[in-house]
C-alpha cells in the first residue's frame, strides 16, 4: 500500500471552474437543479394546456378567413371581368352602347352601397359610367398591369384594368364598409380583426382594439388572387389570466425561496463566522494572540474548532518569532564585530606597509610600496563603507566611495606629482563586489595614468546607462591618449588586471584611443 505522502492530489488546490465558486452559488446552484424537473413539468402542463386552446383558435381563424377572402375575391373578380369584357368592346367599337349598359348593369346592383366605375378613352376622358376620385390615375395605372390595384385608408379600394390595345381602360371603386359586409364569415361569433392589404398599405374593414398590453393575438393571412391583395384577419388567442401567470412564476418563485433560505443559512452559520476569523487572520501580528470571546461567539462548532487551532498557532509562532529575533540579534553583533576586525586589520596592513615604504633606499621600491598601499586602501575603503551601510542595507553609495578613494590615491602620489582628479558622480548604490571591482577599476586606471604622465589630469564620472539597473562608469584623461608609454603599460603590467576586473564586473571595457577615456557599464541596486 502506498504512503499517503506520495498522492500528488494532497494538498493541491483544485483546478476546476466550480471549485471556485463561493459556497452560496454552489448552493444555489445545487437546488436550482434540483428543483428543475418540478418546474419543468410545471411549466410543461400550463403550456400544454394553452397550445390545446390556441391551436383550437387557430382552426377557426383559419376557416373564417378563407371565407372571407372567397367571398371578397368572388365579388371582385366578378365585377372586374365584367369590366374588362366593357372594355375590350369599346375598344373595337368606341359607339358600342349595349356593352357600356351591360356594365352599369352590373354595376348597378352594388351602387346603392357607394360602388363606382369609369371607363376611359385613350385621352382620358369618360366613355362610360362617372369618374370619381382617382379613377384617372388608377385607370392610367392599368395600362402598365393586369390589375392595378391602390387602397385608400379609410376609405376605399381602387381597382383598374385596360384592354387589349391598352388604349381603353377603366377604374372601379369599392367602399370600405362593403367589403366590410362582404368579408362577415357566417357563424363566427368571436371578435375579429379583418384588413386588406397590398404592398404595405392597409384598409381596415373591421377594426379590433387591443384590451391590454398582454394580449395576445392569432393572425391569418390569404390571398385573394387579384392585384396582389392580401386578407389579414385577427383573433384574440386565450388571454393571460392569474392562474396562467401563478402558474408560469411558480418555478421562479420557489427557486428565489430556495435561494434566499439557502443563502440565510449558509451566510449565518459559515460565510459570516468565516470572514470574521479571516480578517482576525489579516490582522495577526506576531505576538497577538486571537480574542478568546470572538472564538466562544462563532455558532459553528467545527469553524470553532479551527479558531481554536488558529490560536494554539499564533501562540507558536509568538515563541518561534522571539527566538528568531534573539537569533537575529546575536547574529547582527556577531557580523558587525566581524567587519570591525576587518576593518582593523585593513588598517594594520596599510600601516605596516607604510612603515616599510619609509625605509625603501630606491625610489623603485617606494613607488612599488606606494601601488601596493593603494591597492589595499582601495579594499578599506569598500569595506568601510560597507560596513557605514549595514544597517540601511541600501548597498554602497558610489559617491562616497569614489570620493574617499581619490583622496587615497591623491595622498599616496609621489611627491612633486602634480596628480588631479575630477569627480562627476551621481549618487548610485552597488552591492559590495561590484565596489570591490569598482574600485580596484578606478585604482588601476588612475595608477596607469600616473604611470604614463605624473602630472595627469583625471576625470572620473558615473551617469545613467541604458536602463534603470545600469550605470556607466567612465575615467578619461589625457594621459591615456593612444600612446606608446600606454601600449607598454598595458602590455606590461596593468592591461591583464583590467581586463579582469572588466569581467568580473561582466561587462566589456571600451577605450577611446583619441580622447583617452575608459568606459564601462556597471550594474546598480538604486539611486538616492
Amino acid at each position: 500500500m502506498e504512503p499517503i505522502a506520495d498522492d500528488p492530489r494532497i494538498g493541491t488546490a483544485p483546478s476546476s471552474a466550480l471549485a471556485r465558486w463561493p459556497t452560496g452559488a454552489k448552493l444555489f446552484l445545487i437546488l436550482s437543479v434540483a428543483l428543475l424537473p418540478l418546474a419543468l413539468i410545471a411549466i410543461f402542463a400550463t403550456l400544454k394546456t394553452t397550445q390545446i386552446a390556441e391551436t383550437e383558435t387557430r382552426s377557426r381563424l383559419r376557416v373564417a378567413a378563407v371565407e372571407s377572402s372567397r367571398a371578397i375575391a368572388i365579388e371582385l373578380i366578378g365585377d372586374m371581368t365584367a369590366l374588362r369584357v366593357a372594355v375590350d368592346a369599346l375598344e373595337r367599337d368606341a359607339a358600342d352602347a349595349p356593352s357600356c349598359a351591360r356594365a352599369q348593369g352590373v354595376f348597378a346592383q352594388q351602387a346603392a352601397n357607394g360602388v363606382r366605375f369609369a371607363i376611359f378613352d385613350r385621352l382620358g376622358r369618360p366613355v362610360c359610367g362617372a369618374a370619381f376620385s382617382g379613377a384617372t390615375d388608377t385607370a392610367q395605372a392599368a395600362r402598365e398591369a393586369a390589375v392595378a390595384g391602390h387602397l385608400v385608408p379609410g376609405e376605399g379600394l381602387l381597382l383598374g384594368v385596360a384592354g387589349r390595345a391598352r388604349t381603353v381602360s377603366a377604374a372601379a371603386y369599392f367602399p370600405g364598409p362593403f367589403l366590410a359586409r362582404l368579408s362577415e364569415p357566417s357563424g363566427f361569433a368571436s371578435p375579429y380583426a379583418a384588413t386588406l392589404v397590398r404592398d404595405g398599405d392597409g384598409l381596415i374593414l373591421r377594426p379590433l382594439p387591443r384590451m391590454s398590453t398582454l394580449e395576445r393575438r392569432e393572425t391569418s393571412r390569404i390571398e385573394l388572387g387579384i392585384a396582389d391583395l392580401v386578407l389579414d384577419m385577427q383573433v384574440r388567442a386565450a388571454p393571460i389570466t392569474s392562474p396562467l401567470v401563478i402558474a408560469l412564476m411558480l418555478p421562479f418563485l420557489m427557486w428565489a425561496a430556495a435561494a434566499g433560505i439557502s443563502w440565510f443559512v449558509v451566510d449565518r452559520l459559515l460565510i459570516r463566522p468565516l470572514r470574521h476569523l479571516r480578517a482576525g487572520i489579516a490582522a495577526f501580528t506576531p505576538g497577538d494572540e486571537a480574542d478568546a470571546a470572538l472564538i466562544r461567539g462563532l455558532p459553528a462548532q467545527e469553524i470553532r474548532e479551527l479558531a481554536d487551532t488558529f490560536r494554539a498557532l499564533t501562540r507558536t509562532v509568538a515563541i518561534h518569532e522571539a527566538g528568531l529575533a534573539e537569533g537575529l540579534v546575536r547574529q547582527t553583533r556577531l557580523t558587525r564585530e566581524v567587519h570591525h576586525r576587518v576593518k582593523n586589520n585593513l588598517q594594520v596592513i596599510s600601516s605596516l606597509i607604510n612603515l616599510h615604504a619609509r625605509s625603501a633606499k630606491t625610489p623603485e621600491a617606494l613607488q612599488a610600496y606606494a601601488s601596493i598601499q593603494r591597492r589595499v586602501d582601495a579594499l578599506a575603503v569598500v569595506h568601510r563603507n560597507h560596513f557605514a551601510e549595514m544597517e540601511d542595507n541600501r548597498g554602497l553609495g558610489l559617491r562616497s566611495v569614489i570620493g574617499e578613494l581619490a583622496s587615497n590615491i591623491r595622498a599616496t602620489a609621489p611627491e612633486g606629482s602634480r596628480l588631479a582628479i575630477m569627480l562627476d558622480v551621481d549618487a548610485y548604490f552597488v552591492s559590495q563586489d561590484t565596489a570591490v571591482a569598482i574600485a580596484f577599476l578606478v585604482t588601476e586606471t588612475i595608477e596607469l595614468a600616473m604611470s604614463c604622465d605624473a602630472a595627469a589630469h583625471m576625470r572620473v564620472s558615473v551617469k545613467p546607462g541604458a536602463t534603470e539597473d545600469r550605470a556607466v562608469l567612465r575615467i578619461s584623461s589625457p594621459a591615456l591618449i593612444e600612446g606608446e608609454a600606454l601600449r607598454d603599460g598595458l602590455a606590461q603590467r596593468y592591461g591583464r588586471v583590467m581586463e579582469g576586473l572588466s569581467r568580473q564586473l561582466r561587462s566589456p571595457l571600451h577605450h577611446d584611443p583619441l580622447s583617452g577615456a575608459y568606459e564601462i557599464a556597471i550594474v546598480v541596486i538604486g539611486r538616492d
